[in-house]
């Protein structure tokens, strides 16, 4: 089934290439009340290249869904014009009072600032908040994942001297989840972040399971205890040339970046990375859309009916 997003945004030109249909959102059909209703916090830089991103794996669902575009401030962006932000995006004081299916928040290149010193960081803590009274289920992707750890579970930042850059193999540590049900016993999963996180502090001082993680970065895929709260702290929605993006935009700018790890063919950065981990990206956003998302949506919907029924027959 299609998404459906604001008329004219570009991902429906760019994905339409690839046989992903894309619906605007004057289209009729998406008038039945099944519609799956999620919002896109989007604080990547690039955010046209995050929004094909995550609308290619969301379009893969077998359920409709209707997108909205979120951003957090009046931050002028360097790479995305305010002509597409302001034609796209809402702000948060257009939604505060309305319910969503889901929510996923991305990750920002924020891994070596202080929380306090982001300038969002309190519309941020606002959001969070609201999400856990408004979403159903809440995806968190990188610095976002650490970002809500602080916010949630006040648990403190974790900084790795060098930079985890690069495709990583990792395992399932849960086999019965289902947001995990489908992975192969061993997946591939990009990650590009400073943070890490404590897998004793973890089940010390919160109420999080582990689902998944590799010898080489760590933890990556936590959930909550009631389910609403899902932390992915890779990037599997990344295109297969993103970190060569990352990577040769830090050399230009004099960071010496270290060659992503288990990237570039022959550690050769001339040469074109093959996407590996596409599928498993395809199956957590199935599996989060389905099992988490559309399937307690439909639960809390008909515990409000039958609530509404129990009320009125008692009048």
């Amino acid at each position: 089934m299609p998404v459906r997003v604001s008329d004219e945004l570009p991902a429906i030109k760019f994905l339409k290439k690839e046989n992903i249909h894309i619906l605007k959102k004057t289209k009729d059909i998406f008038k039945i009340p099944s519609v799956l209703k999620i919002l896109i916090l989007n604080l990547m830089p690039k955010k046209i290249d995050s929004e094909n991103q995550f609308l290619r794996l969301l379009a893969h669902s077998p359920l409709q869904i209707d997108v909205q575009l979120l951003r957090i401030d009046e931050h002028i962006s360097k790479n995305t014009s305010i002509e597409h932000l302001n034609n796209f995006y809402c702000t948060f004081s257009d939604i505060q009072n309305q319910y969503f299916d889901g929510l996923i928040i991305t990750g920002a290149p924020l891994g070596l600032i202080e929380f306090s010193n982001v300038t969002f960081w309190p519309k941020l803590k606002q959001l969070c908040n609201w999400a856990k009274q408004h979403i159903t289920s809440i995806l968190f992707i990188c610095w976002s994942v650490q970002a809500a750890l602080k916010i949630l579970y006040n648990l403190p930042k974790f900084v790795r001297k060098k930079k985890l850059v690069g495709i990583y193999k990792h395992r399932i540590t849960k086999s019965n989840s289902l947001l995990t049900q489908g992975f192969d016993e061993i997946f591939s999963v990009p990650h590009s972040r400073f943070s890490y996180f404590p897998k004793d502090l973890i089940y010390q001082d919160t109420d999080l399971e582990i689902l998944a993680e590799s010898d080489d970065a760590g933890v990556y895929l936590l959930i909550s205890r009631n389910n609403q709260l899902i932390f992915v702290t890779g990037h599997p929605e990344y295109d297969a040339h993103t970190l060569s993006q990352e990577y040769h935009r830090d050399l230009i700018l004099g960071l010496h970046p270290s060659l992503p790890d288990h990237y570039f063919p022959k550690n050769n950065s001339n040469l074109i990375p093959k996407i590996t981990w596409r599928s498993h990206a395809h199956l957590l956003f199935n599996n989060w859309i389905n099992y988490y998302v559309h399937r307690n949506s439909h639960n809390n919907l008909s515990k409000n009916f039958n609530n509404s029924n129990t009320s009125n027959n008692s009048v």
